[in-house]
């Protein structure tokens, strides 16, 4: 467990993490946060795969983001906001966290502004994410956004549904099988 965090933080600082943190674990399309609950906790994923989803009114479902291990997952404007997310955290896999509160995190930071600066990091990793995702969604084609999908997410294809693909594609599944085709042959 901790091997994960030694690629993100020194030995002294994993160990303050732990004292604030429980290992969890949530199975198959159970969620981390839903839609609508004001969220208190933060993770970071060991093992697994989620989604982040939006569901509208008709059940049609958006996928925002697809995260895999290494990564820390929670929705963050709701929380910072003390407000409903917007969207749900869904597990994709049987998947194993490292979860604490918010608070506790917050305390961290209050007490060493290395852990201002750790969470600093992951904000501008994470807004340089949203804006080439949004910059893919407006300014490719559907071909180009799945192919680079393929680049970007090695091995995903195997892992994720291809209505889920499809969704965080911003496509009809109908759509994504005929590009396969076409990408195949």
């Amino acid at each position: 467990m901790t091997e994960q965090l030694k690629n993100i933080l020194p030995d002294k600082r994993i160990d303050e993490l732990l004292l604030i943190g429980k290992e969890k674990s949530i199975m198959y399309s159970d969620y981390f946060i839903k839609a609508g609950e004001t969220p208190t906790k933060i993770a970071f994923v060991f093992e697994g795969l989620f989604r982040y989803v939006y569901i509208n009114d008709n059940g049609d479902e958006f996928t925002k983001a697809i995260l895999s291990e290494n990564i820390f997952i929670s929705s963050y404007s709701a929380m910072v906001l003390n407000k409903p997310s917007y969207f749900s955290i869904e597990a994709l896999e049987n998947s194993r966290l490292l979860e604490f509160t918010w608070s506790d995190f917050n305390q961290l930071k209050e007490n060493d502004i290395f852990w201002v600066k750790f969470l600093m990091k992951f904000l501008e990793k994470g807004y340089i994410t949203k804006e080439k995702r949004e910059r893919d969604l407006l300014l490719l084609d559907a071909e180009t956004r799945y192919k680079n999908f393929l680049a970007e997410f090695p091995g995903m294809e195997q892992r994720v549904k291809q209505g889920i693909i499809a969704s965080y594609l911003g496509i009809k599944p109908e759509t994504l099988s005929r590009i396969r085709k076409k990408i195949i042959f």
